[in-house]
């Protein structure tokens, strides 16, 4: 992929031939169910992949890989946005404790030049349903950027640089504009310059998402899974900025089943009230209809049913996430290869989704 054009892909989030692969699984019972999205991954370009899957009081986790041992429950990946929602809880959780309110306009310290309509200044509601008109990057986040690693090298400077050549492509909660830099901003303004640190003490934490971080440990790489892009081997996503779009966090399939499980029952969680927030309606895109919560993307399966979801992607790893609370059914995908938009693995989870929720 050329360098100008792979820059150009850093706002980044089947085939049905049967592949031979190496498969570890835990639990029993959806063996038969899972295996076929398995293969389906691996035949869509997947050097390996794991799936998860929370149905009622089970959970299940399996792995498969064209070549070498399968990953499973504890196999770290890089997660992409699906960290998107976990900013939001935090926002959520900001709210409930009434430090901030979802019409708050967005605020950073002095030197930020935060861009602003022409009616109204952006809200954090705006940042967290992708409304706030601005663009997915900021204006110079890829100048002297590592075409592998575009988010390393770009410092708190940079970003009080950036902003005041950042326009705004529509007016504050008009329309939706899918936006790394606005999660970006969202994790700034809840936490400047401490937003991993929030993250660990408001959602992971809390939540038992022990996996679930930006620093990768020693022991977590150990068990990292390497990310591949046109089958070569490519460097992880580094993000010191806009970490809060969830462009560098790390987890495993244990983790996102613990959560998804928090998603499906809130009512178990130490964050219901927040949980419950951020899957709430907050804004529907006037042109073509697609709702959101806070971080989460609202859809609809074939037969009907609405799912709740997101999906992550950097420039070696994709992955999705989506439940179903009315079947208290939800399933999750973590592939070690860069998903050049067809969203062919998404598709794959929702599909399981909808065969799991449908039986």
């Amino acid at each position: 992929m050329k360098r100008r054009r792979l820059l150009g892909t850093a706002a980044a989030s089947a085939g049905v031939a049967l592949l031979p692969g190496r498969v570890t699984a835990a639990g029993d019972g959806l063996a038969a169910r899972v295996r076929p999205y398995l293969d389906r991954a691996l035949a869509a370009g997947a050097p390996s992949t794991v799936f998860g899957v929370v149905r009622g009081h089970r959970r299940y986790v399996a792995g498969a890989s064209r070549n070498g041992p399968a990953p499973d429950g504890r196999t770290v990946f890089q997660l992409g946005s699906i960290g998107k929602t976990l900013t939001a809880t935090a926002l959520a959780r900001a709210v409930h404790a009434g430090t901030v309110r979802l019409d708050t306009p967005l605020s950073l310290p002095p030197g930020f030049a935060v861009p602003r309509g022409a009616t109204r200044r952006i809200t954090l509601r705006d940042l967290a349903t992708h409304s706030s008109g601005l663009p997915s990057l900021p204006a110079n986040l890829l100048d002297g950027a590592d075409p592998y690693n575009p988010y390393a090298h770009y410092t708190l400077e940079d970003l009080a640089t950036g902003l005041p050549r950042t326009p705004l492509s529509h007016e504050p909660g008009s329309a939706y504009t899918y936006s790394n830099l606005g999660f970006g901003l969202l994790g700034q303004a809840l936490a400047f310059d401490g937003v991993d640190a929030m993250l660990r003490r408001g959602v992971t934490g809390p939540l038992g998402l022990s996996d679930t971080t930006t620093a990768l440990r020693p022991d977590m790489a150990s068990r990292k899974a390497v990310g591949h892009m046109d089958g070569e081997a490519v460097p992880d996503w580094r993000d010191h900025v806009l970490s809060g779009a969830g462009t560098s966090m790390y987890s495993t399939a244990d983790d996102v089943l613990r959560y998804l499980n928090a998603q499906l029952h809130p009512e178990r969680s130490p964050l219901r009230d927040a949980i419950e927030l951020t899957q709430r309606h907050h804004f529907t895109d006037p042109a073509t209809g697609l709702r959101l919560g806070l971080g989460w993307h609202f859809g609809v399966l074939a037969d009907g049913r609405t799912v709740t979801w997101h999906n992550g992607g950097t420039y070696g790893f994709s992955t999705c996430a989506a439940f179903d609370r009315a079947s208290g059914t939800a399933v999750m995908m973590m592939v070690n290869t860069y998903s050049d938009g067809s969203h062919a693995f998404d598709a794959l989870v929702f599909a399981l989704l909808g065969e799991l929720a449908g039986s």
